[in-house]
């Protein structure tokens, strides 16, 4: 995930107040009477630092609005050891209790950053977390879990804080610390092989598995063996496109986590799990792409909400990670050093106008009847066989992706979808009452448009300016352009601009009241053609980390003594993009101070499902 990298405008569904429910919240793991959540993790670290892009207590209280209305329940702060992190964190905890007394908040600690910035293997940078969680777990807007304030991670698998290993590092200096003892309920993302969970006794209250969202195992060179045969990427049989397609949102790694969370002891086994719609990173330091064709978003939205009876919380990756281009959120903040390339102009907010349609089932059990028709299309901005003279070259597992117009209707009655992404191209589409997914090939300097009909009359005509699938681009762009309208409304994305621009504001199209009549189904469209690119890459390696990681020479500014008084902010500049990566490599060795670290913040792409092993 980078931390360095987002979020929104305002638009409020009445309906929001009846799914909200009271806190604090009393969840257990597999309890269907449980209330259910759904958060969006939020990176306070683009947030400030003395750029254009810093927030104010009013752009909280804008993102608070936007995500409200969209069915989020909250936001998972991610913050670092930043100069300005306690000033924004506090505006986002007043935002929530300004705008929505039901919209809550907690901490996610990135472990990444802060070892970049103090290192993590002192107990000084344990009382900095002590400090910074006891600061505001006290306040009204702070998420409750089982009257403990929930705290989570993104990492710290290698983190020793102090201690001769990773378990009594957590335990001693933090969960169990008379500082925080009994107070907390900690849920944190750790990048290890699940089957280590049961050491953590006395540290895991529960487990978010971050990397839920994508199909980790799904690689250009893990491929052969997961879908079969004598492979080509350019002509796929049905039943490898089928395999291919079956990887994407499914729930078989969310199972292995609830396995072996099970089997921690005395552990409420809460369990978080992701959501996420895409994933494109290009950076000189990490280059590469997650399979997130095949409709991710709504896919993995049906998968966990067949399995609800497993998942406590929802986490939506992410609220504002330009870096990674999976970001829900208006493009807004102080945006990671050279990810405005493949950001700016690439509004995402098409996929907040359904996500209140998905957290509502998932968060009662109903399917909500669907009152508006609403359209949502998506691809990329150029063929994935591009060859623009880029010194960083093509992200690593290009060939799994797919050149396709990608589009969602949520339908109130049966219709026909006209999609079309050229003048002679066009395909149309039976539509049914519910969701409904359809693509269809992209063409080289074509557009794309969707037009849904009912009753010989146009329901909804979208066609966004500013699209165009440029077959000879400048540099490798597989980020997406999202477009987005719904009945009685005009919709889309503003265009990519030529050059990169600074961010700026998006308006999202109104969203309708959601529904849908069809029961969730793990299976994407098997009608998508085949990947046309047969080159593959060799496979990065897979580094476990054991020992705990030296500190940087230049440690960031502590931590304040007094957690009750806050500091100001005295950075002047815009963060550096010092990413931490989606998947960090799991950590095997927990207990071996003598083993060489590995810093999660530089990580090459992962091939290797290593984070996630099977139970």
């Amino acid at each position: 995930m980078a931390r360095f990298s987002g979020r929104f405008a305002a638009l409020q569904v009445a309906a929001f107040a009846a799914v909200a429910a009271a806190y604090p919240l009393a969840l257990k793991r597999q309890d269907t009477s449980s209330q259910k959540l759904v958060v969006a993790h939020h990176i306070v670290g683009l947030t400030g630092g003395g750029g254009p892009g810093d927030f104010t207590l009013d752009t909280w209280k804008n993102d608070v609005t936007l995500a409200s209305s969209k069915g989020i329940d909250g936001f998972a702060l991610n913050i670092g050891a930043d100069p300005f992190t306690f000033d924004q964190v506090g505006f986002a905890y007043q935002a929530a209790a300004a705008v929505n007394p039901n919209f809550k908040m907690f901490l996610s600690l990135d472990m990444g950053a802060i070892n970049v910035q103090m290192g993590c293997n002192s107990t000084d940078t344990a009382a900095f977390l002590r400090n910074v969680t006891s600061t505001f777990i006290t306040q009204p807007s702070q998420l409750q879990v089982g009257g403990k304030a929930l705290v989570s991670t993104f990492a710290g698998e290698s983190c020793f804080l102090g201690e001769a290993d990773v378990f009594t590092g957590w335990e001693k200096q933090f969960t169990q610390h008379p500082d925080l003892v009994g107070k907390i309920h900690f849920v944190p993302s750790f990048f290890i092989d699940v089957q280590q969970f049961p050491n953590f006794k006395n540290v895991l209250d529960g487990d978010f598995n971050f990397n839920g969202g994508w199909p980790l195992e799904l690689t250009t060179a893990a491929a052969p063996q997961l879908i079969g045969g004598n492979l080509d990427f350019n002509n796929l049989t049905p039943d490898q496109q089928t395999a291919l397609s079956s990887k994407i949102g499914a729930f078989d790694v969310d199972d292995q986590h609830i396995t072996q969370l099970g089997l921690v002891a005395d552990s409420a086994h809460t369990y978080m799990t992701a959501v996420a719609p895409w994933f494109f990173t290009h950076f000189d330091s990490k280059n590469f792409i997650f399979d997130s064709d095949d409709h991710l978003y709504v896919t993995r939205w049906q998968n966990v909400i067949q399995n609800r009876d497993k998942v406590d919380l929802v986490e939506l990756v992410t609220w504002n990670d330009f870096g990674e281009s999976h970001y829900l959120g208006p493009i807004e903040g102080n945006l990671p050093a050279g990810s405005e390339a493949w950001a700016n102009g690439f509004d995402h907010q098409g996929f907040l106008e359904i996500t209140n349609h998905f957290a509502t089932w998932y968060k009662t059990g109903t399917e909500p009847a669907i009152t508006t028709d609403q359209l949502v299309m998506w691809a990329r901005p150029h063929p994935k066989d591009a060859k623009p003279a880029d010194p960083l070259g093509p992200p690593l597992n290009v060939e799994l992706t797919q050149d396709q117009l990608w589009a969602v209707v949520l339908a109130t009655a049966p219709g026909t979808l006209t999609l079309a992404t050229g003048d002679n191209a066009s395909q149309s589409f039976d539509v049914q009452p519910g969701v409904n997914k359809f693509n269809m090939t992209l063409t080289p300097n074509g557009f794309m448009s969707g037009t849904l009909t009912r009753d010989n009359a146009t329901v909804i005509q979208l066609k966004p300016d500013g699209y165009t699938f440029n077959p000879t681009p400048a540099a490798f762009n597989l980020n997406i352009f999202v477009a987005a309208a719904a009945a009685g409304a005009d919709g889309g994305a503003a265009p990519p601009p030529a050059d990169p621009a600074p961010p700026a504001n998006s308006t999202a199209a109104p969203a309708p009241a959601p529904t849908d009549t069809t029961a969730p189904t793990s299976t994407a469209d098997p009608a998508a053609p085949a990947p046309t690119d047969t080159a593959v890459p060799p496979a990065p390696t897979n580094t476990a980390p054991g020992a705990p990681p030296a500190a940087p020479t230049d440690p960031a500014t502590p931590a304040p003594s007094n957690p009750a008084s806050p500091p100001a902010s005295t950075s002047l500049g815009t963060p550096a993009p010092t990413d931490s990566a989606a998947v960090p490599p799991a950590s095997t060795d927990l207990t071996d101070p003598g083993a060489a670290p590995t810093n999660p913040t530089e990580p090459a792409a992962p091939t290797d499902p290593a984070a996630v092993p099977p139970a």
